[in-house]
């Protein structure tokens, strides 16, 4: 049995069973589903099981975010389940029977760029390089660059602009490939095709604004004549022209007789789907591709830019809930090939590095919650490096408030990005390191932007936070004393157990005994039941081991029951419930009961600890440690 047959056979259970899996796979964090009824998948308990750090639904696929163990975790879930994984293309194609047909063509288009991301981001560092060394005027008191002093650097940043022209200038024959190869066509021709498309006998679509027309050159077909221009850097019609191959390709397959279809099929496929490309989707996509990044631009730039930055910074995370913020590839490099940088991307890095700091503010808040901080700290550094999943769907939406409050910090700094003009000369990396794609004279703004987004989401979800994560939610009225239970005052904490009181650093454990987890006394039990110190709020339970649970006071204080050490590895034997998660309980109630002999039959202790994880507003807090106690009775800290 797998490390993770448990928990595998869990998840099963809570997705709906094997016969609701149409298809599942698996990617670097994330379990994927494409379930046949996606609202038979129970999302609150999946989401309270210990191995889960969050889920979301995109694309029509139910994501679970398992974390770097996720291999591991597939393995075993799929042996459970009876059932064979397969790759993701499948799980897509799978996922498209819970779309609509916009999500359709945003899934599309997100498939197109996917595979040229890693390129378009390599591109974009490269030519940050290139900026800092051929544009930063930073010796001699201002008035040469690294690349004026040395021949060395002269010669790296000439030889840099060979990948840099690669993946820019050669953009379309990357995204023809792309599109043949998501289609089911003929790799080969859509590098072909988009191979015409930048060929140097067209004129260069750079300089396409800057040639008089009578010196455009042009092919000559007697009635008629088409100008030879290139389409390098341009978006639309490389997408239009490799969709024009494909039909083409396919119209040909079926028509062609297999005995010459290996000739037939890809010459009339190619030379037509070039005459297109050249004679009328080329022209048409570069229009619509130009009218799209003048309306963008004039927003950017307009008399209302800071109201169209404000809106823009707001939406752009939800955006990416729905996935049409894949839509802002295109128009990104658009703008570059229009405008030579685009003003879009400097707010969706600054849209990143703001969801991030809502997680900062989390981990701030969450500080003293191990089991939080697991899932907390990774998604915070992966955000600021970029990668905004982890923390969007495994962190500020599950708790709604950091998301808002990102939203927000992302709105003010992109108000200040679009008033002074922020203009990046690639996409680059959507995080903090996303400055070294920024143009030299715009690294500056840049970076007094990320001021805002980085300290108002954390200041906002601090203080909201410590509201929110303590307050009686609005349906209180489903538990009639909730009111009552978290109205009273509390001055002290009575006996959970019966039994000797000792200091927390007698428990002789790593964690507890070095206050990491706060400060706290533990019980050396006599008896097996764990009772509430305090009226309170069960905040978390451990599903799988109810070995520990944390109950929030009134006046904030939260507290960590723990029974025993290392006992979370029985995994739930010899422990019982009698709480779940969100119920209000009176001093005195129980909580937890286990087993003591299991505990020692399993060469565990017993000892169990109160942690006080989180103070809230309690003054004056006295342990009182060095005597017996009897549960529900003894007091065993007394509060100011």
């Amino acid at each position: 049995m797998g490390k993770y047959a448990k928990e595998a056979e869990e998840l099963l259970e809570l997705v709906g069973g094997k016969q609701n899996i149409a298809a599942v796979t698996h990617c670097v964090t994330r379990m994927r589903f494409v379930l046949n009824d996606p609202a038979a998948a129970n999302v609150s308990k999946i989401e309270a099981m210990k191995v889960v750090k969050g889920t979301f639904t995109q694309a029509g696929q139910f994501q679970v975010i398992i974390g770097n163990t996720v291999s591991d975790f597939y393995n075993d879930f799929t042996a459970v389940a009876g059932i064979e994984g397969v790759s993701k293309d499948a799980v897509k194609k799978a996922a498209k029977q819970n779309q609509n047909p916009v999500q359709r063509a945003i899934t599309a288009l997100a498939e197109i760029f996917a595979p040229l991301i890693p390129a378009i981001i390599t591109g974009g560092l490269i030519l940050g390089f290139r900026n800092v060394i051929d544009s930063m005027y930073l010796f001699e008191n201002g008035t040469k660059t690294l690349c004026d002093l040395s021949q060395f650097w002269s010669g790296i940043d000439s030889f840099l602009w060979l990948i840099g022209e690669a993946i820019f200038h050669m953009l379309p024959v990357g995204i023809c490939w792309s599109v043949t190869t998501k289609m089911g066509a003929t790799e080969m021709l859509g590098i072909t095709l988009g191979l015409t498309l930048v060929s140097g006998q067209l004129l260069n679509a750079y300089n396409v604004a800057s040639t008089a027309a009578a010196d455009i050159p042009y092919w000559d077909f007697g009635a008629f004549h088409v100008n030879m221009i290139g389409y390098q850097a341009q978006v639309l019609p490389a997408i239009l022209a490799a969709f024009v191959l494909v039909y083409l390709e396919r119209f040909f397959r079926k028509i062609t007789p297999q005995v010459v279809s290996m000739i037939v099929v890809p010459f009339c496929s190619l030379v037509l789907a070039v005459i297109a490309a050249h004679f009328i989707v080329g022209p048409i996509g570069w229009q619509i591709g130009s009218a799209i990044s003048n309306v963008v631009y004039a927003g950017i730039t307009g008399s209302f830019k800071v109201v169209f930055g404000a809106i823009f910074g707001f939406v752009y995370a939800p955006l990416v809930i729905t996935g049409l913020h894949h839509m802002t590839n295109a128009i990104d490099l658009q703008l570059i090939a229009d405008y030579g940088g685009t003003m879009l991307w400097p707010m969706i890095a600054l849209s990143n590095i703001a969801q991030g700091s809502a997680v900062l503010g989390m981990i701030f808040l969450q500080r003293k919650n191990a089991e939080a901080q697991e899932v907390n700290i990774p998604a915070c550094i992966s955000c600021y490096l970029g990668v905004t999943e982890p923390a969007i769907f495994g962190v500020n939406l599950k708790h709604t408030f950091p998301f808002v409050c990102g939203m927000i910090g992302s709105a003010c700094a992109a108000i200040i990005c679009v008033a002074t003009g922020t203009i990046a000369n690639a996409i680059g990396v959507g995080g903090i390191p996303g400055i070294l794609s920024i143009r030299p004279s715009s690294m500056v703004t840049f970076a007094i932007a990320m001021i805002p987004a980085i300290v108002l989401p954390f200041v906002l979800t601090t203080i909201v936070g410590k509201k929110k994560l303590n307050e009686v939610p609005a349906d209180a009225e489903e538990a009639p004393e909730a009111e009552e239970i978290m109205d009273e005052e509390v001055t002290e904490l009575k006996a959970f157990l019966t039994g000797n009181v000792i200091p927390v650093a007698e428990v002789n454990d790593g964690v507890f005994s070095a206050g990491i987890m706060g400060d706290g006394l533990a019980i050396e039990p006599e008896n097996d039941i764990v009772y509430a110190p305090a009226n309170g709020k069960i905040e978390t339970v451990m599903e799988d081991s109810r070995h520990a649970c944390v109950l929030s006071l009134a006046n904030g204080m939260q507290l960590l029951i723990h029974v025993g050490l290392d006992t979370v590895s029985m995994q739930g034997d010899g422990f019982e419930y009698f709480i779940k998660l969100g119920d209000y309980v009176k001093a005195g109630d129980p909580l937890i009961k286990f087993d003591r002999d299991k505990i020692k039959k399993a060469g565990f202790r017993d000892v169990t600890m109160l942690i006080i994880a989180e103070e809230g507003n309690a003054k004056n807090i006295q342990l009182k440690t060095g005597m017996h106690a009897v549960a529900k009775e003894t007091q065993i800290i007394s509060l100011g």
